[in-house]
């Protein structure tokens, strides 16, 4: 018997109440858990195809829930998931060995919130494992994401993965109490397994780009531009592994501003050996590293390559290098772009003039500029600092 085929406009179903239950603090995160292990077993039915087509990177399922035995503190007896193009988002997942059975059991375990909000005062969430970064976004964004896929597509094929873009992994719509939540789900740029000792956000920006005084509060905050300045901090790759990191750098942002992008990031997340520590328990099963892979890791001078460890790389560190052995510290660092969706438009454009003006300063300091300025001005940022 053939699978099921995931239509393009697909009519609500209504399920029963399943005798699992997936408890978390928020109703929004127990209905994510519910929606994730639904949509991963609804794949199991349907044909993957060879290739993508127009029609998958429209598609997308609906599950309506209407149950009122359900226990309301931990499940709400009402609500809605929409899954957009699951097969699209299981390429993905499959092209960076994130299998599925691993991808559902990092998110139907209760995520964890971190510290920080989006632009849009969104939350934010990682998985429990720490192996994903669960965004809140806007419909704005969820517009963007769907106008950049299938070029994004073709460029995560093209580069064979070897990119600093996001790696999304899915996207849903969770409608509770009757409001609708937009949730994409992505690789964690920082690491999994070594505690981040020092994190900057930088763009290249000297306008407002430094954190506040309750920013630096918390336990490991996310300092910017200035901050990096200021800090006389460098990133020493040595030589060899800049110009691979640059050119790769420069080949994403390329891509980015053909798509009229702009106000991402580079988000750098720094382990320091000497300091040491870990986030979890580096021997659990599944891919993960053992305590032994750790020791060789550190060792290692090919640590800027992901760990393969068994089929499943869900547990590697897609984004980390090491320094170079030149260098009198011993660091890891964390390396992603971050934030790609920003579209330079109209209301960008209206941006720009307004604060150009009211800076009284060029284009050289605000961070709202052309698509073509902020990858020069971003790029050049990122070269001086990094060497």
């Amino acid at each position: 018997m053939e699978g099921h085929k995931i239509k393009t406009k697909s009519k609500f179903k209504v399920r029963h109440q399943k005798h699992k239950l997936f408890r978390a603090n928020e109703p929004l995160l127990s209905v994510l858990m519910w929606g994730v292990n639904f949509t991963i077993h609804e794949l199991d039915n349907v044909n993957i195809p060879v290739m993508l087509l127009p029609e998958h990177f429209k598609a997308n399922v609906k599950i309506r829930i209407d149950n009122q035995n359900f226990n309301k503190e931990v499940m709400p007896s009402h609500f809605k998931v929409k899954e957009y193009c699951p097969l699209v988002f299981r390429a993905f997942r499959e092209y960076w060995k994130v299998h599925d059975g691993s991808f559902r059991d990092s998110l139907t375990e209760p995520p964890i919130p971190m510290n920080e909000t989006t632009k849009s005062s969104l939350p934010l969430y990682q998985s429990c494992d720490r192996r994903f970064v669960l965004k809140c976004i806007t419909k704005e964004d969820v517009e963007q994401i769907h106008n950049i896929l299938p070029e994004y597509h073709r460029y995560i094929v093209e580069t064979q993965g070897d990119t600093l873009l996001p790696h999304y992994y899915a996207l849903y719509r969770l409608t509770v109490d009757d409001k609708e939540n937009y949730i994409l789900v992505m690789r964690n740029v920082l690491s999994t397994k070594y505690k981040i000792h020092y994190k900057y956000d930088v763009k290249g920006s000297t306008v407002d780009r430094r954190a506040t005084d309750k920013e630096k509060l918390n336990p490991c905050p996310t300092l910017k531009d200035i901050d990096f300045v200021e800090s006389k901090r460098t990133i020493d790759l040595g030589p060899e592994q800049k110009k691979i990191f640059m050119e790769r750098l420069k080949r994403d942002v390329k891509f980015l501003v053909s798509q009229h992008k702009m106000d991402y990031s580079l988000l750098i997340g720094i382990h320091d050996l000497d300091q040491g520590g870990v986030e979890r328990d580096l021997t659990v099963s599944g891919g993960d590293m053992n305590t032994s892979d750790l020791s060789a890791y550190e060792s290692s001078d090919d640590s800027d390559n992901p760990t393969q460890i068994g089929e499943d790389c869900s547990f590697d560190e897609p984004f980390m290098l090491r320094n170079s052995d030149r260098s009198t510290r011993r660091e890891l660092y964390s390396l992603g772009l971050i934030d790609i969706l920003t579209y330079y438009g109209m209301k960008k454009k209206s941006a720009h003039v307004a604060k150009t003006k009211l800076s009284g300063s060029d284009a050289d300091g605000i961070s709202t500029v052309r698509p073509e300025i902020y990858a020069r001005r971003f790029l050049d940022f990122i070269d001086k600092q990094f060497i």
